[in-house]
Parts: structure tokens; C-alpha cells; sequence
């Protein structure tokens, strides 16, 4: 009897400690639980519809929907550099039902704004590094430029030039701003309200030189409207194999890539943000994701949240120190 007695105890205690296992199972993963079956997935674009971060989020959006099984809905709140959005976003419930879609913008934004209703690293959680792309500097026509050779050595014997771009701190506005510093080239900055009026006046020759992502002036190169000059990363682009980085026309390291990220609430759990990164590496290993990103000249990179984590806090440490050490302001040039 007592030996019947201590197995009955000793099988008591097996049930209870795996119940209590299993309750701790549940409990680490209870970020996840029935995600994403209770309801549709917001994803905010940051920027109006149009625009490559409008392209980028209806890229990944029927995509997702198809992963998740589960209806992702787009929905646009444009509207000061993408800080409306991504303030949206900040407010909403940290439920993993609500992501967005940011620009290059969101890494300058810290330091270009006088004062953010979030704070970027405390209230936002990176989830994937989507992709990068080249800023491409181009010529209009009239310009009578044909080569980054030709408008460096003009530039350097004192000729004044106007290079246009989608908006004060605007990575296209603050890699050219840092080029023309670096090399002491007089150029000045006529920021315009987006990337339609941008070309527009580039293809009029209202403005000599232009500077935009592969995605917003590739089609004007291929039309002829512009020239192509140099691009910002650090290796040419298959789309323009012949033009060269700013690197290889003589200034070495120099790097500026336009990107675009999903971030989540800053409350997120870390399963919930893993399980929506798992998500998105998937997506973008598809072959219709990775054929329309790489129609719009964006090379994808995804990864970990923390790949992406490293990234953002790069960029804001070195766009950030830029704005700051040379005082560019959002009224200013």
C-alpha cells in the first residue's frame, strides 16, 4: 500500500509539473496566440498613394494576405515627411494588427524635426529591412551636363548649379548636400513637394540637375528626357550598369541608399514582431514580390528584427549628425 501510495504521489506530481511546463509554454508564446486569425492587419503607408513607400506596402499586402490567410488592408496617412503615419502607428494597440511601411525620411526625421509626438527608438519596433535602392543623380537636357566628370570640373572651376529633390531632408537633398560640401561645390537646393513636380521641372529644364530614386526617375532616363550621372550607393545598379557611384568618381566610401522598413507599435511582444518577420522573409522570397521589387530598382534585404534594428539606428546616427552639424532646417536650404 505505502509503495502504491508514493507511485500515486509521484504520479501526481508528473501530471502537475506538465501542466506547469505547458502553462509556461503557453505563456511564452501567448504574444502569438491565435495571431492573425482574430481580424484583418493594418498596414500604414507613411506617404501618400503613388509614391514608392504606397508601392512597396501594395506589394507586400496581397502577399501577406496570402501567407497569413488573413485580409491585410493598406491604408495611406501621408503628410510630413511620414511622421503623421508613423505617429499613427505609435498610437495604435501593440495587438500585432497594425504595422507600417517607412521611408529613408523615417532615419532623418529625429533630428531634421524640431519636436516628434513619438520617440523613435522607445515607442517603434523595427521588424524587417525590406529593401535599399540607388539615388540617382540626373541632368535635364538644356543642362548641357553629360557626365559626372563634366559636372565636377565645372563645379570645382566655380559654376553654380541647381539640383532639385522631393523635399528638405530628403536623403536624395542630404546626400547631394554632403557631396557638394564634401567637394566644395557650389550647389544649391530647390526642394520640391514630391517626385511628379520634381521630374516635371527636370524634363522642362527648370531645374539643371535632379536627384531621385531608381524607382521615381528610371523611366525618364529610359525615355531620354534625363541623363543619368552618378548613383549613391556603393555599387552600380544592374538597371544602369554604366553609370558610376559617386565612390568610383572620386569619393571613395561614400554611400547614401534610399531604404524602406516595417515597423510595429513599440509595445509589440518580440513573438508577435518574429512571427510577422518569419512572415515577410517568406513573402519576399517569392518570385512575383521579388520580380516587382526588382522592377522598381529595389534590391531586397530582409533578415531579423535585429538586422533591421542595426540599420535604422545607423542611418539616424549619420544623416542625423549631418542635419545637425550643418544646421538644415525644414524652412531652409
Amino acid at each position: 500500500m505505502l509503495y502504491l501510495a508514493k507511485m500515486a504521489k509521484r504520479a501526481l506530481f508528473l501530471v502537475l509539473f506538465t501542466l506547469g511546463t505547458g502553462s509556461l509554454a503557453i505563456a511564452q508564446t501567448a504574444g502569438v496566440g491565435t495571431w492573425p486569425k482574430q481580424k484583418p492587419i493594418r498596414l500604414i503607408a507613411v506617404f501618400p498613394p503613388g509614391g514608392s513607400v504606397d508601392q512597396v506596402a501594395r506589394v507586400l499586402a496581397p502577399a501577406l494576405q496570402s501567407e497569413l490567410k488573413q485580409n491585410v488592408i493598406v491604408e495611406n496617412i501621408g503628410g510630413a515627411s511620414g511622421v503623421i503615419g508613423t505617429s499613427a502607428l505609435t498610437r495604435a494597440d501593440a495587438d500585432g494588427y497594425t504595422f507600417a511601411v517607412v521611408f529613408d525620411t523615417h532615419g532623418v526625421n529625429p533630428s531634421l524635426k524640431d519636436k516628434l509626438p513619438y520617440d523613435t527608438i522607445k515607442d517603434i519596433a523595427p521588424v524587417i529591412l525590406v529593401g535599399t535602392s540607388p539615388m540617382i543623380l540626373v541632368a535635364s537636357k538644356s543642362s548641357g551636363i553629360t557626365s559626372f566628370k563634366q559636372l565636377a570640373e565645372q563645379s570645382k572651376a566655380g559654376k553654380p548649379f541647381s539640383y532639385g529633390s522631393i523635399g528638405i531632408g530628403s536623403l536624395g537633398h542630404l546626400s547631394m548636400a554632403r557631396l557638394a560640401k564634401q567637394a566644395g561645390f557650389d550647389w544649391n537646393h530647390i526642394p520640391y513637394r514630391g517626385g511628379g513636380p520634381l521630374m516635371q521641372d527636370a524634363l522642362g529644364g527648370q531645374v539643371q540637375l535632379a536627384v531621385g530614386s531608381e524607382f521615381l526617375v528610371k523611366p525618364h532616363i529610359d525615355s531620354g528626357g534625363v541623363i543619368p550621372l552618378v548613383i549613391t550607393t556603393a555599387k552600380r545598379t544592374a538597371a544602369l550598369p554604366n553609370v558610376p557611384t559617386v565612390s568610383e568618381s572620386g569619393f571613395p566610401g561614400f554611400s547614401a541608399p534610399a531604404w524602406w522598413a516595417v515597423i510595429a507599435p513599440g509595445k509589440t511582444s518580440p513573438a508577435l514582431v518574429d512571427a510577422m518577420n518569419k512572415a515577410l522573409n517568406r513573402v519576399l522570397k517569392t518570385s512575383a514580390v521579388a520580380e516587382k521589387f526588382k522592377s522598381q530598382g529595389i534590391e531586397i534585404v530582409g533578415g531579423s528584427p535585429e538586422t533591421a534594428r542595426e540599420f535604422i539606428g545607423k542611418q539616424i546616427g549619420i544623416w542625423g549628425k549631418f542635419v545637425i552639424e550643418n544646421n538644415i532646417k525644414e524652412t531652409g536650404q
